[in-house]
């Protein structure tokens, strides 16, 4: 599980890496200043969530069921969040309207959030 959690964590944080290029370099000749700044919130969190899934990997104070639920939660969270506003953002240039899936945002949030909170119960809950 360590092993997938790094994995995981390593790739959402290149994948950050080329989409926060993307928004500096050639996202801001396509929408506007508002949608930019949209986008580069998604690239944020999902790098900080990036990290949080290499912490979570390293992390030895917990049984190996637990990170999955952590995991889980987080990887998710990132999905619906960020992918979300990665999608809303790039509403303007296509055909498809991206608007019908702007609820994902706050679902990935919680879920995010659902994860950190997962891991405090875990760190409390620890001898």
């Amino acid at each position: 599980m360590n092993r997938t959690i790094l994995l995981t964590g390593t790739i959402m944080g290149m994948v950050a890496i080329i989409l926060g290029a993307f928004g500096a370099h050639g996202l801001e000749k396509l929408v506007d200043a508002d949608a930019v700044n949209t986008f580069e919130t998604g690239v944020r969190y999902q790098m900080y969530h990036a990290l949080f899934l290499l912490f979570l990997g390293l992390y030895a104070g917990m049984v190996e069921k637990n990170k999955k639920i952590v995991f889980v939660f987080v990887l998710l969270g990132v999905i619906l969040f960020s992918f979300s506003i990665y999608l809303l953002t790039l509403n303007s240039l296509t055909s498809f309207d991206f608007s019908v899936i702007g609820f994902l945002t706050p679902i990935g949030g919680l879920f995010m959030i659902l994860g950190w909170l997962a891991l405090a119960y875990r760190i409390i809950r620890s001898q």
